[in-house]
Formats: structure tokens, C-alpha cells, sequence
């Protein structure tokens, strides 16, 4: 079930208008993530061998849904980075360090969206401003919308997941360390995944 719906390819192109489903557009309004139901992580590799992956326990976020208009829509997007896990805490001391996110002078990474659109059926793509550190650079994340439903407790919920690769290097996170068989630690080249819960909030009275 797509989110949003193409513009009608039947009819003349200067006529044509989005084929709308109601139900879709009822899911119209602002949504926020749910961080008990929603994971922020990254995979990279190491030592040129294996892949170590992690993620981000404290986040929080909004999402501006447009069941008419992908365009309209919207994400916001705030990750605590003292909340790295990769489940060894040594390696979680060292991504917080200067090494690394420098997490004590830049608490924070940061997502804002630019631009929305569909890319056919389920499958979305999200460009926005991502920040670490002091660095702000464009990224695109493609998603795809997993559906909706209502919970137990009767709240609204929509589900997106999606990953995008980024070189860390691009946001001034450059340590890495040689191997004495070639190569390096540490890879440029980082996986971020994106699995997301989010809860529509009630009508303004």
C-alpha cells in the first residue's frame, strides 16, 4: 500500500491531478517517533574483515506526513550520541572521545528534512541536512513505508525503514589506524539504518 498515490498517467498532463485514497490521506498530520519502538544504527567495517554495527539508544523526532502530497511532507530528527552502543564499552569510550563525535562539546546529531518524494510504490526517498559535529552536509535516505495500523492503546501508528551510506570522513570523522597487513581499522564507507515507529498526535481542539 503506497503512502501516496502517482499522478494519473491516463489522463493529459495538463489536466492531471493526484488519484487520492482516503484512507491514505487520513494519515495526514504529525507524527512522533517513538524511540521504544524505533532503532537508529550503523553498520562499518572493521579491520578490513567484519562488520561491526550499532546503534543509537535516545533519539527523538517528528514526522510531517502529507497523505496527498509526498512533497509536503517532512522529518526532524535528534539523535543523542552519548547513546552509542555497539555493545563493548571501550569502543563506545572511544566513539564519544575527540577521536571521534567529540559527544561532550557536540551532544547531538541532527537530521532536517528539504525535500520529499515518492520513488515508486512503498519506496520514498528523504533528502535533508544531516549534522555531526560542526559539520552539516546534505544527505538523501531512502525509506519504505511499512503501513499502518492502531495499537493496543489505540494510538495511530505508521512504520518506515531504510538505510543510506555515508563516507564519515565527509563530517570530519577521520581517525583510523594502519594494519600491518594492509589497509586500514577503520572503513570510510558507514551504513546507517533507519527502522521507525511513529505515533500520529491528537487533533489540536
Amino acid at each position: 500500500m503506497a503512502l501516496f498515490n502517482r499522478k494519473n498517467n491516463d489522463a493529459p498532463s495538463t489536466t492531471a491531478t493526484l488519484a487520492v485514497d482516503p484512507a491514505l490521506a487520513a494519515l495526514t498530520g504529525t507524527y512522533a517517533i517513538d524511540p521504544a519502538h524505533s532503532s537508529i544504527g550503523f553498520t562499518v567495517r572493521h579491520a578490513m574483515v567484519t562488520n561491526v554495527r550499532g546503534s543509537f539508544g535516545e533519539h527523538e523526532g517528528t514526522l510531517q506526513l502529507d497523505g496527498t502530497d509526498p512533497a509536503n511532507s517532512s522529518a526532524s530528527i535528534d539523535v543523542k550520541i552519548a547513546s552509542v552502543d555497539t555493545g563493548i564499552a571501550d569502543r563506545d569510550g572511544h566513539l564519544v572521545s575527540g577521536d571521534f563525535f567529540e559527544a561532550e562539546k557536540f551532544p547531538l546529531m541532527t537530521f532536517r528534512s528539504t525535500t520529499a518524494q515518492q520513488l515508486g510504490g512503498d519506496k520514498y526517498r528523504v533528502t535533508g541536512d544531516l549534522t555531526i559535529k560542526d559539520v552539516t552536509r546534505p544527505l538523501a535516505i531512502d525509506l519504505e513505508f511499512n503501513g499502518s495500523a492502531t495499537d493496543v492503546y489505540g494510538n495511530e501508528r505508521v512504520g518506515f525503514e531504510g538505510s543510506t551510506d555515508i563516507l564519515r570522513s565527509d563530517w570530519g570523522l577521520t581517525w583510523n589506524a594502519a594494519l600491518e597487513t594492509g589497509g586500514v581499522m577503520v572503513s570510510d564507507k558507514v551504513k546507517l539504518n533507519f527502522d521507525i515507529s511513529a505515533i500520529k498526535a491528537a487533533p489540536q481542539a
